[in-house]
């Protein structure tokens, strides 16, 4: 059983953290958004173009906006890059933008107010907002793309389509490569695995998760616990009840948790997702790379170091719209990828539905059917995609590790890991 330490939680200051799931490819076909080594000549045209405006339903002033900040800004950078480079002929993006304050009481609100000013499509990155907004918009036929949808909003078709990573996807596949891939994983015995959380939009999930699949495959795994607590950087109560682990899911913010536990003299492996891989500069600011060494994450986007189709991309946007602070950025973990992630299918969407009906066609019509038949291959994966059922991206995953001696993230399996749904 996953246990509380109490019923009140601050989902706030965690949640902001999951929007790094939103790592998404380029679309499998040729005509992508991608430049070409081919320079683009473009021609004047007189026609005024059509313009799609995108409704940001954010948070600026709330307890999550510091997230959020850098989350926006790769947002406006993608916009400036699409109405500069104009790979939708015919069309501007605009965004209108509502800020949400990360108060669930502003989401019916918000959207109201953007789609008074003109919205053609909701964004979102708050995760009461594709609960607040799932009938409205079903209702509405307006397309409505969430970075932190709940799982179970996603379960059944509609308007609501989810970018980010799924708990309940990522801590079964980060288990069943565990017990195939990790050699640290016990070979005469079930590992020991249990984990601790604040009571945010993540962790309660992830654990409930780990438990399923512990029951589900006793000879793998013994669950020993999951212990919930409203926003706090003390848990020598759930250390102690951990102590006996092989294993252990961490908080959101996890540096905390990480000392404390080695402090008391225990060596289970941490665990994590991407999260907790937002938090890489605060393990370095602490020191703490020999406590960390080999802890895993699950992840369904490239780091930093890596090179790759929409990697290089997004570095290449950040580099070139913010070189002075583009290292610092980097550093802060993930809140610049959807630059090469969720925004850039967002658009890539929008660009076929373009290319479908034409730009003096496009509605929320156009955009739905874009959106329940799109694929991506990235690197010549297939990574991700919707159908006419499936709202959730993912069709693969990464496995990566924190390295003490080189102070930094990387792929611990270079194989990509279809995403099983119940292992």
């Amino acid at each position: 059983m996953i246990k509380m330490r109490s019923r009140m939680g601050i989902i706030g200051m965690a949640v902001m953290l999951l929007l790094l799931s939103l790592s998404i490819g380029c679309g499998d076909d040729d005509d992508d958004l991608v430049p070409t080594d081919q320079p683009t000549v473009k021609q004047p045209s007189t026609v005024a173009p059509v313009v799609i405006t995108i409704g940001n339903l954010t948070d600026q002033t709330g307890p999550a906006s510091n997230a959020f900040s850098i989350v926006d800004i790769a947002l406006n950078d993608i916009i400036e890059y699409v109405n500069t480079e104009n790979p939708i002929p015919g069309v501007e993006l605009k965004i209108v933008t509502y800020d949400g304050q990360f108060d669930p009481s502003r989401d019916i609100p918000g959207y109201e107010w953007l789609r008074e000013r003109g919205a053609d499509i909701i964004l979102t990155g708050l995760p009461t907002s594709p609960v607040a907004l799932k009938q409205i918009v079903n209702e509405d036929k307006v397309v409505l793309f969430s970075l932190s949808a709940p799982f179970e909003e996603l379960l059944v078709p509609g308007y609501v389509f989810g970018v980010s990573a799924i708990p309940e996807h990522d801590a079964p596949n980060l288990l069943e490569w565990i017990a195939q891939n990790d050699p640290d994983s016990p070979t005469d015995r079930p590992a020991m695995i249990g984990g601790a959380s604040w009571t945010d939009s993540v962790g309660p999930q992830f654990l409930a998760a780990m438990e399923d699949y512990a029951e589900a495959h006793p000879d793998k795994y013994e669950w020993e616990g999951g212990y919930l607590a409203p926003f706090t950087f003390v848990w020598t109560a759930e250390v102690e009840a951990l102590k006996n682990c092989d294993y252990i899911y961490i908080p959101t913010m996890p540096v905390a948790f990480m000392t404390q536990y080695r402090e008391a003299g225990y060596t289970a492996k941490f665990l994590g997702s991407e999260p907790q891989a937002a938090f890489i500069g605060m393990i370095d600011d602490a020191n703490i790379w020999d406590e960390v060494d080999g802890s895993l994450f699950i992840r369904g986007t490239r780091w930093w170091n890596e090179e790759g189709e929409l990697m290089n991309f997004a570095k290449e946007r950040l580099h070139e719209y913010h070189p002075d602070e583009a290292e610092e950025i980097m550093r802060t973990g993930v809140g610049y990828m959807p630059m090469g992630g969720a925004y850039y299918v967002m658009v890539d969407i929008i660009r076929q539905a373009v290319e479908s009906v034409g730009a003096e066609n496009f509605n929320s019509q156009a955009l739905y059917d874009a959106a329940q038949s799109y694929s991506l291959v990235v690197d010549g994966i297939q990574r991700y995609s919707f159908n006419e059922t499936k709202r959730y991206a993912n069709d693969s995953l990464a496995i990566y590790e924190l390295r003490a001696d080189e102070k930094d993230l990387f792929r611990a399996d270079p194989e990509w890991i279809p995403v099983l749904q119940n292992p």
